[in-house]
């Protein structure tokens, strides 16, 4: 006799699931954050992906912080490799330009990485580099430490802020619209430069301000 359609099914019958694991679940989270956005990176939502309890997921993961910072580790290994032409400090400037266009490519990760502590592989090895670009420019290591730390915060604070989904063009056309109408009398600087606080394209701003930070991080001392 065949079994009936509804004839339940043997667990022995069932292909074994793949063993739950970190990489597992960072694998699941950035193929969730791809296809729908930072924000369904749940742990309910991922035990749904790996069919398993949310609960399993708290052995390998603490939290959804760390999960975003496990994610942003992820993504920074698809960065590539340090131009092999150029200045130091051309080559200083792609690293971060191409850290910043990552998170460019995932708006809500932008965000999240204004918080999120990322201490895998792929992290350390942007430090490493950015370290041996500064080394290499005669750099003062103490300088070069702390510098590394603005400069990452300055092309995620960038990313986050052209990653703002609910910026509307009325927005930008209110502050154009109140600097251009300031008054002399009350404003003059204001008035003067309304044209160069509006002027540049964003690659061009982009730029100006690695090298401004640069420039800045050669030319400071840390305090003792």
């Amino acid at each position: 006799m065949t079994a009936r359609p509804d004839t339940p099914r043997s667990r022995r019958e069932r292909p074994a699931k793949p063993a739950l694991s970190r990489e597992a679940i960072v694998a699941a989270a950035v193929a969730v954050l791809r296809a729908d956005g930072l924000q369904k990176v749940t742990m309910r939502r991922l035990a749904q992906e790996l069919d398993t309890g949310p609960a399993s997921l708290y052995v390998y993961v603490r939290n959804t912080a760390e999960l975003h910072a496990a994610v942003l580790d992820e993504l920074l290994g698809t960065i590539g490799p340090v131009p092999a032409e150029g200045s130091w400090r051309e080559r200083l400037e792609q690293v971060l330009l191409a850290y910043t266009g990552m998170l460019f490519e995932h708006p809500s990760l932008a965000r999240s990485a204004l918080t999120a502590w990322p201490s895998g592989p792929h992290y350390l090895n942007l430090i490493e580099t950015l370290l041996t670009l500064l080394d290499e420019g005669g750099v003062p290591p103490a300088q070069a430490a702390w510098g590394v730390d603005l400069l990452l915060q300055q092309a995620t604070a960038t990313a986050a802020e052209h990653a703002v989904e609910d910026t509307s063009q009325d927005d930008w056309d209110a502050l154009t619209g109140a600097l251009r109408r300031v008054s002399d009398r009350t404003h003059p600087h204001i008035a003067a430069l309304a044209g160069d606080l509006l002027s540049g394209a964003h690659e061009a701003r982009l730029s100006w301000r690695i090298q401004a930070l640069i420039t800045g991080i050669e030319q400071t001392a840390v305090p003792d």
